[in-house]
């Protein structure tokens, strides 16, 4: 299940690709038009700054903007900055592997199984793109 951040997240980047605007966007214009909390709105719009998805301009005509465009913006890169590892198991993530306790991964059926989700999970995340969250045909 996708947390609130992440749902956040994605709620605001596709109104952002939907804008297709050359002007930094208003932290609270997103806010008001998709119902996001304005200070956790701040942090998640800063995080994906310091990943360099987004950048922002200061004064008066100041917002949030694209910093590469959005069909070159992966959704897997979004969702590793946001929620962290994409496999639901720490024993079958590409970029976050733990070996769980007491198991033996070789013999493991729940490891297998775990596998096969991340990589169906990842083959989607991996083909799609900020600019496939709107509805509107983004570059």
């Amino acid at each position: 299940m996708l947390s609130k951040k992440a749902q956040y997240a994605l709620q605001a980047l596709s109104f952002m690709a939907e804008t297709a605007t050359e002007e930094p966007i208003l932290i609270a214009d997103i806010a008001a038009n998709k119902h996001i909390p304005l200070k956790f709105l701040e942090n998640i719009l800063l995080e994906l700054k310091k990943a360099g998805f987004l950048d922002s301009k200061k004064g008066k005509h100041g917002g949030y903007f694209f910093a590469l465009p959005p069909n070159k913006i992966k959704l897997s890169a979004i969702f590793r900055v946001v929620e962290g590892p994409i496999a639901l198991l720490p024993c079958v993530s590409l970029n976050y592997y733990k070996k769980c306790d007491e198991c033996n991964e070789k013999k493991c059926g729940i490891n297998k199984v775990m596998l096969e989700v991340r990589d169906n999970t990842l083959a989607v995340l991996d083909k799609r793109t900020v600019a496939d969250l709107s509805y509107k045909k983004v570059k």
